[in-house]
């Protein structure tokens, strides 16, 4: 990993409660929501998705074949270099483009730093990183704002493209397809170590390598398959995620504990109770939406909430999934099958042990 030479600094020790990009709790988003109530808006027949949906990013149609892509994304250190904290929050932006289907254009570096506190080229070491993922996504970073601030945040505001009629988005899952997860899970218990100091080289290894690839092949596979429900998973965790597709789409889903895969070292973090303010939230707020079956461990069921930095994406496909999957694996993807969509009651989730 790249480390400044002048200055020794644990970024996450700057961050309170650092362990995963978080968005806001959902508790927390459906109060605010609800307080705020309709917010007004002009109308414009062009925007495809936007605030009401609540999903990855909005959407608006510039022409019969066109549609720009909107989203922003940003957080505080969950790493302690510099360039790969970059790297995970220009790849952690990038991903809802791409869970809409989309391509990346153009990019905004989003960054607030304690100036007095952390020198200015550590600053531009962390930008360097984002440059550094955005350029390999064929997406130009064109300029910014950084405001001061005792906490340090880095993300990126990114445009992107994609043709209408091949947008994917949470609304759309269907009974009887099936669930596809493109990246293992265990970001935040290992992010949560990270800050304790607690985990190892080889497992951090692991993590930045899983957060720092792109989703760029997953969603050009799923478009290229006619996968019409995708979302990617970061904060609110698989389950978490999950229950808002399922939600979106007036439909339940089962989840095939034993199916699910976790990068190295996530399982052992767990059982060592490395969980994230966010994974506890994520839990709490999902009780009485998941049903976890007995044989499921409390491991497998910390990580299945697990809120994740720069995640995998979840696709709701129809069958036959096999030459997706296949598709995936070409692409040097680490894509499983770890459920379905079904009937019943909008947004509720069975996790069973096993695939039935």
């Amino acid at each position: 990993m790249s480390e400044l030479t002048a200055q020794t600094v644990r970024l996450t020790s700057l961050s309170p409660g650092a362990g995963c990009a978080c968005k806001l709790r959902q508790a927390s988003l459906t109060q605010l929501m609800a307080g705020l109530g309709p917010l007004a808006q002009p109308t414009n027949d062009n925007l495809l998705i936007g605030l009401s949906e609540g999903d990855d990013a909005a959407v608006l149609r510039l022409s019969q074949d066109q549609a720009l892509i909107l989203t922003t994304d940003f957080f505080t250190p969950i790493v302690d270099s510099p360039f790969e904290w970059g790297r995970i929050a220009a790849a952690n932006a990038l991903s809802d483009v791409y869970a809409m289907g989309g391509k990346p254009l153009v990019a905004l570096n989003l960054a607030a730093w304690p100036a007095d506190e952390l020198p200015i080229d550590m600053l531009g070491e962390v930008m360097r990183g984002g440059a550094a993922v955005a350029t390999s996504a064929g997406c130009a970073v064109v300029g910014g704002h950084t405001i001061d601030d005792p906490v340090p945040k880095y993300g990126m505001a990114v445009v992107g493209m994609a043709h209408p009629d091949q947008l994917l988005s949470i609304d759309r899952a269907a009974p009887g397809d099936q669930l596809i997860l493109t990246k293992p899970l265990g970001t935040g218990v290992i992010s949560t170590a990270i800050k304790q100091g607690a985990a190892s080289e080889d497992v951090v290894r692991a993590a930045v390598r899983s957060m720092t690839t792109l989703n760029a092949s997953a969603g050009e596979t799923a478009v290229a398959a006619g996968v019409a429900a995708a979302t990617d998973v970061t904060g609110f965790g698989l389950l978490g995620h999950l229950h808002r597709m399922l939600a979106a789409s007036g439909l339940s889903g089962e989840v095939y504990a034993d199916r699910v895969p976790f990068l190295p070292g996530a399982w052992e973090l767990a059982k060592e109770g490395f969980v994230s303010g966010g994974t506890r939230a994520n839990i709490s707020f999902l009780a009485s939406a998941v049903d976890i079956a007995d044989e499921v461990s409390p491991e497998a069921s910390i990580l299945l909430h697990d809120a994740q930095t720069s995640g995998g994406l979840l696709m709701a496909a129809p069958q036959p999934v096999e030459h997706l999957l296949e598709d995936l694996w070409r692409r040097g993807l680490y894509a499983t099958l770890v459920g379905r969509v079904i009937d019943g009651p909008q947004g509720r989730i069975v996790v069973t042990g096993e695939q039935p």
